[in-house]
Formats: structure tokens, sequence, C-alpha cells
């Protein structure tokens, strides 16, 4: 055991999460150290604007340079809370190979550059944790690595962004539009300014390449994740999706094939007996199948102050223990095997298609025929509106490869009897 008497941490930023982390280790500190062994305290806080933060000053030293915090031996443990893969990535970097342990929530820098920081704290012998980087307070990142790691996963598959799944639960619930949800989502701060990250599907993919990197043990980054976001989804989309027993999500989905590693992130339709189909708002939730427990799933605030906060204190209290113990590094990357990936046009689902054609005797048949000249089969065939001269038909496919849906859609999208093609969704679980 240590001889230590107290775990310094020097905190990389004073935002949100930073300002629940100060919170919950002042509220819980009686408890947490009883729990560590020994006391923790917030030695020092980097901040952008000393000013701002005065208050925190009667009882926390803050600074604005990085070299006060990783220059001083007291300090044990830094929590990177900055956000973004530069400086975050080089500070966390200079903090292991100083000797400290690194603690982050930043998903940008630990979906791109994992390897190399696992590599740090393997060669400097400390803990990298960075539970709070997928799914806010759920915990998954540690249950993929020690609480299932007697399974082979085959399958993570989830909802991990809050913004996305509050916009289509509205769009369900309320039956607004794409542009309406959104707005309302950057009033209430669910949504930034710019919310690309979130809309276009990039925040859950890199939450994909963590969590399937960690599941099948073989290193996957973002230019692995086929990636969509949920731009196009329109509340007609939504409509037929409950006619046809249905919700929409934008889901998280990586599997573990004999073919190879499929990763990907797109808006699906999901049976509405599904345990992620009735997972709304701010809310996450990840289903994870593995060959000893079978199903899984986990489920909570995936953003927020505090939820995400718990995680980060979690990852402290952790690494605390590990001091204390004098058993740092126990789990490091578990990255260990080579795996194939599958291409975008090897993986297969059923599909919902959405087309505006000409209202007149034998269209249908014509796209029957486009379709099963790619040996795409239709389960099902709906014609119930009009919009303007033309008919609007909404098909269900059969499982198909997205190679063959992609020539069959390329056809259809050429003949002289349709209109336009309205929407292109995967469907996901039955």
């Amino acid at each position: 055991m240590t001889e230590k008497t107290i775990i310094n941490v020097g905190l990389l930023g004073m935002g949100t999460v930073g300002t629940g982390v100060v919170k919950l280790l002042t509220a819980n500190g009686p408890s947490i150290a009883r729990k560590t062994g020994l006391p923790i305290n917030v030695k020092t806080i980097l901040v952008r604007n000393l000013e701002k933060h005065r208050a925190l000053a009667a009882t926390t030293k803050l600074t604005a340079s990085f070299e006060d915090i990783l220059n001083d031996a007291d300090i044990d443990i830094v929590v990177e809370l900055m956000g973004g893969e530069d400086p975050a990535k080089d500070y966390m970097l200079r903090a292991m190979k100083s000797g400290k342990h690194v603690i982050t929530a930043n998903k940008d820098a630990v979906a791109k550059y994992g390897k190399e920081l696992y590599a740090a704290a393997e060669e400097n012998q400390v803990d990298f944790l960075f539970e709070a980087s997928v799914g806010g307070g759920i915990p998954i990142i540690r249950p993929l690595k020690q609480c299932l790691a007697a399974n082979e996963i085959s399958e993570v598959m989830g909802i991990v962004n809050g913004t996305t799944n509050y916009m289509l639960t509205k769009m369900t619930q309320e039956g607004v539009d794409f542009a309406s949800v959104l707005a309302e989502a950057q009033a209430k701060g669910y949504a930034e300014s710019d919310p690309t990250a979130d809309v276009g599907g990039l925040d859950a993919a890199r939450k994909a390449a963590i969590l399937a990197s960690i599941a099948f043990g073989t290193r996957v980054s973002i230019d692995d994740v086929h990636t969509e976001g949920i731009t196009s989804i329109t509340p007609e989309d939504i409509a037929y999706a409950k006619e046809l027993g249905f919700v929409i999500k934008l889901l998280a989905i990586a599997k573990d094939t004999p073919e190879g590693i499929d990763v990907r992130v797109h808006p699906s339709f999901i049976p509405v007996s599904h345990p992620l189909a009735s997972v709304n708002d701010v809310y996450n939730a990840i289903y994870v199948r593995g060959d000893a427990v079978g199903e899984t799933m986990f489920y909570g605030r995936g953003a927020g102050e505090m939820p995400t906060a718990s995680a980060v204190v979690a990852d402290i209290i952790d690494a605390a223990r590990d001091i204390y113990h004098g058993c740092s590094g126990r789990i490091l990357c578990t990255c260990f095997n080579q795996k194939n990936f599958l291409t975008p046009e090897q993986t297969e689902s059923p599909y919902y298609i959405r087309l505006l054609v000409e209202d007149k005797p034998g269209v249908l048949a014509a796209i029957a025929g486009a379709f099963g000249a790619q040996q795409v089969s239709l389960h099902s065939v709906i014609q119930k509106r009009k919009v303007d001269a033309c008919s609007e038909l909404v098909l269900l496919t059969y499982k198909v490869s997205d190679a063959n849906i992609r020539l069959a859609m390329s056809t259809i999208g050429g003949m002289s009897v349709v209109s336009q093609i309205r929407g292109v969704i995967r469907v996901v679980g039955q």
C-alpha cells in the first residue's frame, strides 16, 4: 500500500462536466475516501479565463498554464475535460509520460488516438480511463472490459446520442418536422449551434468505434464506421414506421461476423417490441450480446453535468484505488486482434423504401421487376395517398445486401415512371 495520505487531482477544464466533477467530489467526499482508502483533493484546475472562475480560487488553485499541473509532483491524476483533439491529446500524453494517471471524457481523442494513448499508459505504468467518453453516466466501458470479459461479444447496438434521440422522439410523438425540432433542441441546449456532429451521425460514429474496439478486441477507427445521419428523416417516414409497427432511431451498430467486423451508424426502423424502441428523449441505451451472458442492456442518461461527472468520478475512484494498493495499469489496451472489416456493400438487412411514382397501371409491376432483377424480394407494399398527380409507394424488402439495394435503387431512380426516391432506411432487430 502507498504511504500517501491524499490523492491529488489536476483538472483540465471547468465547463459543464468539470463543474459536476468538483460538485460530486465535494458532496460525496467522505464516502469516496472510505471507498478508496484515501481522500481525493482537486488541487489545481486549468481554466481559460481566470477571472470567470475567481470564486473557486478561495478553495482551489487556478491556472492558465498546463505546465503548473504537469510539473507538480504532488498531482497524481490528471482529468482531461477540455474536449477536442488538440491540445487535449498532447496534454494527456505528456501527463502519462510524467507518471500521472489520466482520465478523460473525450470521445474525439479516444476514438482517434486510443492506441497511442494506451501505449503511453502501458509504457509509463499508469492508468488511462475513459468511461465517460461513451454513454455519459451509463457504465459500459468498464462492463465490456471487466464484467463481460469472459464473453466473446458478437454484437453491440445502441442509442448513443441524446440529441438525435430527443429529436426523433419529438418527431414521433408530436409529428413535427426536422427543422422545427432541431430549433427546439438548440433552444433547450440539447443541440449545438452547429449540430453537424450530432445530426450527421459523427458523434455516434466516434462512440461506435470505441465500443467496437473494446468489444471485439481489434482497433476500429472512425474511418471504419459507415455513417449516416438523420437529416433526411421526415414526418411521413415517422408516420409510416408507426403504421408498420416500428419506430425510427439513430443506431450505432457493431457486429463481429465470420466474414468480418461490421460497424455502422444510421437511422433504422426498429420493431416496437425491441428493448431499444422505448428509449426516448435524451436517454441512451446500449444492447450487448455475449456468448455466455446472452443479451444485456445498459440504460440511462447519456449526457449532462452530473451523469457524466458520475462516470468521471468513478474513474477517479478506480485510479485512486490502484494508487492506494500500488497496482496501477492493470487493464490496458485489449485490441490484440487483427480482423477484417466488411464494406457497407457487404452488409445485409431488410429495407424500407418510399417512392413517388406515376399513377397509372403497370407501374408497380415495373418497379417489382427492377427489384427482382437485383435479387431484392419485396415483403409488402403500401399505396395509401397521392401527392399532386403521383402515387406514393412504400415498400418493405426481405433481407438483402447493401450492394444489391444500391443497384436496384440506381435502376429505379432512372425509370421514367418514378418521380422521386423519398426514403431508403434499413430495418434492424427483426
